[in-house]
């Protein structure tokens, strides 16, 4: 199991070293063209959560953030022992969590850098830890439906199989 820890601390590692390079070579709103019209490098910064909602709330923040870490730990340690998939989904989760809860602590903001323009929609910018977030919320999600399919289809086996 510790080695998913190592997972989260990888996350946080990636995490706070690219937002640490964006910053120090970086003046705020600096941009970097890496595909025209597409993907850009940009440093930004956010005192809200996603897509800049909750402004300046960092108290709820932080509470928020302790509850979730402390329930990826107890989910991790009681229902992902059985399961490496959701092990690593919520080593993600736990990784992202903290590597925005590092900013908020000591920035009182998120570093964000990752810029995307998709069919003309200037997607929100983001970074790795925001990235983590959601990848490890759809493999969350993902597990969840199987899970749920596998439970339905041994229930209709075993309502089946009574019938005989």
């Amino acid at each position: 199991m510790y080695l998913y820890y190592i997972l989260a601390l990888v996350v946080i590692a990636v995490d706070q070293l690219t937002k640490w390079a964006v910053v120090k070579t970086m003046e705020m709103g600096d941009q970097i063209t890496v595909i025209e019209h597409f993907f850009y490098l940009t440093s930004h910064r956010n005192s809200g959560a996603a897509w800049g909602i909750l402004q300046g709330q960092m108290g709820l923040f932080y509470i928020i953030t302790v509850i979730v870490v402390a329930g990826i730990i107890y989910f991790m340690q009681h229902y992902a022992k059985d399961s490496r998939l959701l092990a690593i989904a919520l080593s993600v989760i736990l990784g992202g969590a903290i590597g925005n809860f590092i900013d908020r602590l000591f920035r009182h903001e998120v570093v964000d850098f990752f810029d995307f323009i998709i069919f003309s929609y200037d997607y929100p910018i983001f970074n790795i830890a925001d990235s983590a977030l959601v990848v490890g919320v759809i493999l969350v999600i993902i597990i969840t439906i199987n899970d749920e399919r596998k439970e339905k289809k041994r229930h209709d086996k075993s309502a089946h199989g009574d019938r005989k």
